[in-house]
């Protein structure tokens, strides 16, 4: 008989002889946490970040934790990946819905961007006064590499079938109807990106100032004053304010490899495989994010 069958089984009284996850009854209320932290895209050995392939499952099992009373979520995210975003709002919401929970997003360093869009899928916002928050905006960023081959002499070929198919190609010279079909395509996610925070943040919002969508971003006490977040505060004392002093914190925390999946998965610093210039790259970009907002 399965475990979750036998704890419906048993009164209150004897909950307590079973492991607190195949409870029904609980004698505190129990808040599941998920941590949400890092750039959102691509998630690489070196560079973990949030992407809607290992977000998922920790969402399915904080909103199946029996005895909920809701979910809280801790972001940390400078932002990345527009459509990564939201996904993983989507499917905050999707959970949310069916489970009848609410959910509580609670901001650390920063939650700007992407990482502002996935807090708009949470009921209640809060952040520390010294929390980023904001950046409702969409930014591309490249490098031009066509004079530095041009001078050490490397010549570039690149053959398409299609005209647009090597467009901003860094090691060509930029072209301006790139630069406007780009532009265009940004202009159409921010579209999206606003009116999803207009949507979920309704007449809290403080719409008459002017860069509410421009991409710029606040601290804590003035994103509350614009009413991208409802207060000031942690999970510890907002929780505790909100379901009293025995609520209980489950953390959702990823599951771990098995242990021979992590003994083979080492690589020994002898091995040239070690340093991926990719990852590299992608170490350069999330720290170039963060330093965006001045972390």
């Amino acid at each position: 008989m399965a475990s979750t069958s036998v704890s419906s089984m048993l009164p209150a009284r004897l909950q307590f002889l079973l492991p607190g996850k195949f409870r029904t009854h609980h004698p505190y209320p129990i808040v599941p946490v998920v941590r949400l932290s890092g750039a959102i895209g691509a998630v690489m050995p070196f560079r973990q970040g949030l992407a809607m392939a290992n977000v998922a499952p920790l969402l399915e099992r904080a909103f199946s934790v029996p005895g909920a009373k809701a979910v809280a979520l801790v972001i940390n995210s400078p932002g990345g990946s527009a459509a990564q975003s939201h996904l993983i709002f989507k499917r905050i919401r999707a959970f949310a819905e069916e489970k009848k929970l609410p959910v509580i997003a609670f901001v650390e360093d920063a939650a700007a961007s992407g990482g502002y869009m996935i807090a708009c899928a949470a009921d209640e916002i809060y952040a520390d006064p010294a929390s980023i928050v904001g950046s409702i905006g969409v930014v591309s960023a490249s490098f031009g590499f066509h004079e530095l081959i041009e001078r050490i002499g490397v010549e570039r070929r690149v053959h398409t079938a299609g005209k647009s198919k090597a467009m901003l190609d860094p090691f060509r010279p930029e072209n301006p109807d790139d630069v406007v079909r780009l532009k265009g395509l940004q202009r159409r996610i921010h579209d999206v990106f606003a009116e999803l925070v207009r949507e979920r943040r309704g007449e809290k919002l403080n719409d008459s100032y002017d860069d509410l969508f421009s991409g710029a971003f606040w601290v804590g006490a003035e994103a509350l004053d614009l009413g991208l977040i409802d207060g000031l505060g942690d999970i510890r004392t907002i929780l505790r304010q909100r379901f009293g002093d025995k609520v209980q914190f489950r953390m959702i925390e990823p599951a771990r490899p098995p242990l021979l999946g992590r003994l083979l998965g080492r690589r020994s610093l002898g091995q040239s495989s070690l340093i991926d210039p990719h990852e590299i790259v992608g170490a350069l970009e999330e720290r170039a994010a963060w330093a965006r907002l001045g972390l």
